[in-house]
């Protein structure tokens, strides 16, 4: 087994939450390891709608708080990856059966542009009806109203790679692909094993951080001896892809079937509409698009937009998002991120449960206000909030 290599932090797992830690410890002058068993935004971190938004429809299940939040890392990404996210326009269409009515609407966006402290960024209009002919072919049958505002979008693998990129720069080292095995608290420090290329490591390390998104209760299960652990559900989230043209911005309907919010937007010169939320109860690796789930986007996408009836998906992907198990209708449940510093194991454990790509930076910043006490006093060596990120 290669000799023992030490550090400050361990993170296990190189998607968004685990790349903005390991970036945020290494800023703060902490030695750190990233352990990530098979590529940079390998899982959830590649799968999501692509957005970088404030998450308007979580005010109907007041967290207000969270969108406030979202809405201004938002505004931080717009300035310190400006190759990564800009702005899109965002439309919303409301036709009589709409479940959510334009009073409503304008209720929400109104909080939404006052939550983003109402700057240029966070307006919202109402789209004339003489304009209504110039949206991408959206149908006019029964359209009541659409208004219009502001989000950004951004190609989320490659976010968490520059992400990655910058806390490599700033010293902590990628160990990839490296499948970790197990960890024992040994002499006041971490022992963690893991395999790289067919041959068992160890590194040490004062903190472990559990950031390996759908794969969390499985890294805890490999830690001598196992922590507690919070009640999740892994949710599925499926979209297509299929060819075509939208260029006015991002469509935010309600799914004729449910009435759940789904975008329909353009993606690298063709269509992407998502997402779907179904309980998934296998193993994380094997998640796969369901034919229910394509047939729910490709009803969703032919109702608001006829031309595209009968239109086959070209590819589909699907990701898990980690949720709090309980009774409520997924679409209810609360997507706040959840630190738990777990019970039962010797020294300091952290996961990071579910989480928002928009916000992966503040989660990072909260993560080292709770392990940052636990280190010994480093020299800084720059500062998230005004770190650039630049695109490959």
């Amino acid at each position: 087994m290669a000799g023992d290599e030490d550090f400050d932090v361990a993170v296990i797992g190189a998607g968004i939450h685990g790349a903005g830690v390991a970036q945020a410890a290494a800023a703060a002058g902490y030695r750190v390891v990233i352990l990530e068993k098979s590529a940079v935004a390998a899982g959830t971190s590649s799968r999501s709608s692509k957005l970088i938004h404030g998450g308007l429809r979580y005010l109907e299940s007041g967290a207000v708080r969270l969108v406030y939040e979202c809405l201004h890392e938002r505004q931080r990404l717009l300035r310190i990856a400006p190759d990564l996210v800009s702005l899109i326009p965002q439309f919303i269409p409301v036709y009589r059966e709409t479940w959510r009515r334009p009073w409503r609407l304008r209720v929400g966006l109104s909080l939404y542009a006052l939550l983003g402290g109402l700057s240029r960024d966070c307006r919202f209009r109402r789209v004339p009806r003489a304009q209504w002919r110039g949206l991408d072919g959206l149908s006019t049958d029964g359209l009541e109203a659409v208004f219009q505002y502001w989000d950004a979008r951004t190609d989320d693998a490659a976010l968490t790679r520059a992400v990655v990129a910058s806390a490599v720069n700033l010293g902590a080292e990628l160990r990839l692909p490296a499948e970790f095995s197990g960890a024992r608290w040994e002499a006041s420090r971490w022992s963690l094993d893991y395999v790289h290329d067919r041959q068992t490591r160890r590194c040490r390390a004062a903190v472990l951080i559990n950031a390996a998104g759908p794969w969390v209760d499985r890294v805890l299960t490999r830690i001598e001896p196992v922590p507690d652990r919070v009640e999740v559900a892994l949710v599925q989230g499926t979209h297509m892809i299929v060819e075509g043209h939208i260029d006015r911005g991002v469509y935010y309907v309600e799914a004729p079937r449910d009435r759940r919010a789904v975008f329909i937007m353009p993606w690298q010169g063709r269509l992407l509409v998502g997402t779907t939320e179904t309980p998934y109860p296998g193993d994380p690796a094997k998640v796969h698009p369901r034919d229910d789930d394509i047939q729910y986007l490709m009803e969703t996408l032919g109702h608001y937009f006829p031309g595209y009836r009968g239109v086959a998906a070209r590819e589909a992907f699907a990701g898990l998002r980690v949720l709090p198990a309980g009774g409520a209708a997924l679409s209810r449940r609360s997507r706040e991120t959840l630190l738990y510093r777990h019970g039962g194991v010797p020294g300091p454990v952290l996961t990071i449960y579910g989480g928002k790509l928009t916000a992966y930076r503040l989660t990072a910043e909260r993560v080292m206000g709770r392990i940052a006490p636990l280190l010994p006093r480093r020299h800084p060596k720059g500062n998230t909030r005004t770190l650039m990120l630049g695109n490959e």
